[in-house]
């Protein structure tokens, strides 16, 4: 029987690992620091086995998943990079992708490795929040390398489809991160930034749904959104740059009452993601 190691069993890569099970002849092997999340995934089947030295599964393993924090990935792949046998395939589940595949570099020739980022997630951390169907609907990012092997890649492309993805998008780590530094980082950024108002605890009550939306992100895992923003830096700053420049064209419409300019932004704004509801949300990854 062949092996799908997945390696950190928190709230992705639990998941990641529960709906794994079953794809194909492959068992699936959790690897894990501590004993009660060992214990924890086995009694509730999200793994076939579980083991707290990743050192006796990586050389048998035909496919890698690494689910831990970016610098967890980038430190994992350095420490362990000849434990993977000639072959075999080692990917990730990062929301960043230009660092990780710089990093993968470290692996030999011999180990393909393919940048992957199923897009679903909760406000809640650990592997006591996974679900089997968080893939559900997802869309399911790779980067491929140059030199990935069509085996490999069309391997992927059933994963994806097995854990229930609504598709497969191949792009580049760099259009990757300029497109997720937009849908997802910056939108961060805005939830915990709108937190930091004294207003905040003034006005607790009579939030409407509109406040809760834009800030429901906000209680976010520090340390990785840290790594997140500090590996997209570039990306993320070009982002924050047009928002900064945007936000004050309104300000100053507001503020010297130019409704004329006022009305054409918010127009112009509106219309824009009237169309963008119209189209498919992933045209820009294509």
């Amino acid at each position: 029987m062949k092996q799908i190691a997945v390696v950190g069993l928190g709230l992705i890569g639990g998941s990641m690992a529960w709906a794994l099970r079953g794809f194909e002849d492959y068992e699936v092997v959790g690897v894990v620091r501590r004993e009660e999340t060992a214990q924890y995934a086995l009694e509730h089947g999200i793994c076939d086995r579980v083991v707290l030295d990743g050192d006796e599964v990586l050389p048998e393993a035909d496919v890698t998943f690494l689910c831990m924090n970016p610098t967890g990935i980038l430190d994992y792949m350095k420490a362990k990079k000849d434990l993977f046998h000639p072959g075999a395939l080692v990917t990730d589940v990062c929301g960043i992708k230009t660092a990780i595949m710089e990093g993968a570099k470290v692996l030999p020739d011999s180990v393909d490795f393919i940048g992957c980022h199923p897009m679903a997630g909760r406000e809640s951390s650990g592997i006591e929040h996974c679900e089997k169907e968080m893939f559900h609907g997802a869309h399911f990012l790779l980067t491929p390398r140059e030199t990935s092997t069509p085996e490999h890649v069309a391997l992927m492309e059933r994963i994806g489809s097995y854990i229930g993805c609504r598709d497969v998008v191949k792009t580049t780590p760099e259009n990757h991160d300029n497109i997720i530094a937009y849908t997802s980082q910056i939108m961060h950024i805005m939830a915990v930034s709108i937190c930091d108002d004294p207003l905040l605890f003034k006005c607790g009550g009579f939030e409407g749904n509109s406040f809760r939306d834009v800030t429901r992100v906000a209680a976010l895992d520090v340390e990785l959104w840290t790594e997140l923003f500090h590996l997209n830096a570039p990306a993320l700053c070009r982002i924050i740059d047009r928002l900064e420049t945007t936000l004050r064209q309104y300000r100053q419409a507001i503020e010297f009452e130019d409704t004329e300019r006022l009305q054409e932004r918010l127009i112009y704004d509106s219309d824009r993601k009237r169309r963008m509801n119209e189209q498919y949300p992933l045209m820009l990854l294509k």
